[in-house]
């Protein structure tokens, strides 16, 4: 099985590579049966991309890492950062400049599935009797890095501000980008290590569904005057979204709840779920959409659109997993790849501004994010290993913080130099986040509370998850 994927991943690599050398009479005959046009390029750029993500992935499940690490490695592999420097023609010619938006655009249609999944998980999962504990973490999971961020980047202002000239803004991003957790990084790693229904798992993804949105209503405020927005159109966003938000966790879920019940035994079969998919991939992108309208993240948007649809009925859960489950094992691998298409790290000048920067700001990431979280699920009533599980799961900042230095670079908030050291910190926490739990061990992680039995004083059952990966 393996090799039907390394294979046909060497020849095209190979093919890659004569194509951009060769420069003899053979080369040109070779270079001349290769071409492609855009509609072959683009197919020959998701043969390749889908074959490297099995072998990144596959490696870094051999490593010990979760898969998308290997994911995001091969990207930066087959980008700029390696091919590119060492190979550029072969780079150009997998990867032609007028084929990246193509590829893009499936990298946001899974993401957008994959969080309409994350939503779908968000519900299944009982706050009865930690609601408290899930505002005081995700409250110092927030605030801690993202005041440590701010006091760190007043004196990096002068040497790695954007040509927007923007030093309030500059400051308040950076505090963005060290208090933000990667909610799609977070969900796929609690996949791979089998940790979504444990305690600490299902408090890492709600404080992370709760501080992205606010990070995110954050970020959106900076663009906006960064572009010279007023404040009375940054209210009336935040208004509008705050409105979108109660309508479908409100009115629209108990709506959608009546009429699953009400077709449950209508349209049954494959031809009915296929419609049903159909409505429902829709539904989700016009979600998205009109998040990005009132001016906040189109994840948001799916993120809210999974939380609405209904759950308890066979059906609507059917077509559901069928739909996320094609766009993490098919779509996502684009959008974890891509990041690596678009940055490159070998122009990053280690002089000492830079090495201190990165020194000084991985080091404020990780003991704020970690220790922060923990202290406060501590402070209500979670042993203390336990509680370091959760800061460490909380610590993953992955694409989500990619996405966010991408959008940052784009506006001139900052300059290219920071959007690598923060790209390598965001990398770098993730890695961290397997082998730190596998230093906790199992005894570090807990059974989530049953929906039926409520937690005393706050404190989940103690044991490790069965089947959780840590206890091997």
């Amino acid at each position: 099985m393996i090799a039907m994927v390394v294979l046909p991943l060497a020849v095209i690599v190979w093919a890659a590579v004569a194509v951009a050398t060769s420069k003899s009479s053979a080369g040109a005959a070779v270079h001349e049966a290769a071409r492609l046009d855009r509609g072959g390029h683009f197919f020959l750029a998701v043969a390749a991309i889908l074959s490297a993500v099995f072998v990144g992935g596959w490696l870094a499940d051999r490593l010990g890492q979760p898969r998308v690490i290997g994911e995001i490695c091969v990207g930066l592999a087959m980008g700029p950062t390696v091919l590119g420097r060492f190979a550029p023609g072969a780079k150009d010619w997998l990867f032609p400049a007028d084929n990246l938006p193509m590829l893009d655009g499936l990298a946001q249609i899974g993401l957008v599935f994959f969080m309409f999944g994350v939503g779908r998980e968000l519900t299944g999962m009982s706050l009865r009797g930690i609601g408290p504990q899930v505002l005081m973490v995700s409250q110092a999971s927030l605030l801690i890095p993202f005041a440590a961020g701010t006091a760190a980047a007043v004196p990096l202002v002068q040497d790695f501000a954007g040509r927007a000239g923007h030093p309030a803004a500059f400051v308040l991003f950076v505090g963005c980008a060290l208090s933000v957790t990667a909610l799609p990084v977070l969900a796929r790693i609690l996949t791979d290590l089998r940790l979504t229904r444990t305690h600490q798992g299902q408090l890492s993804l709600f404080a992370s569904a709760l501080g992205d949105g606010v990070v995110w209503s954050v970020l959106t405020a900076i663009l906006a005057v960064v572009h010279g927005s007023s404040p009375t159109g940054v209210l009336w966003n935040g208004l509008f979204a705050a409105a979108l938000t109660i309508v479908f966790l409100g009115p629209l879920r108990r709506g959608l709840a009546r009429w699953a019940r009400s077709r449950q035994a209508v349209g049954e079969g494959a031809e009915g779920d296929a419609t049903l998919m159909l409505l429902l991939a829709g539904g989700i992108a016009a979600t998205a959409t009109l998040t990005t309208v009132v001016g906040v993240h189109q994840l948001i948007g799916a993120l809210l659109a999974g939380l609405a649809w209904p759950t308890g009925n066979a059906r609507t859960a059917r077509v559901a997993d069928r739909l996320s489950s094609t766009s993490k094992n098919v779509l996502l691998p684009f959008f974890f790849f891509g990041f690596g298409l678009t940055i490159d790290l070998g122009s990053l000048r280690f002089d000492r501004s830079s090495v201190l920067a990165i020194a000084t700001l991985l080091v404020l990431a990780v003991v704020t994010k970690v220790c922060g979280p923990a202290l406060s699920a501590v402070l209500t009533g979670m042993r203390p290993r336990p509680a370091l599980t959760l800061g460490v799961l909380l610590n993953a900042r992955g694409l989500t913080e990619l996405v966010i230095l991408q959008i940052g670079y784009q506006a001139g908030v900052i300059d290219q130099r920071l959007l690598s050291i923060l790209t390598i910190i965001a990398l770098v926490t993730t890695i961290l986040t397997r082998p730190l739990l596998r230093l906790i061990g199992p005894e570090g992680v807990e059974p989530a509370p049953s929906p039926c039995e409520p937690e005393q004083d706050g404190v989940a059952a103690k044991g490790a998850p069965e089947r959780s990966s840590l206890s091997h």
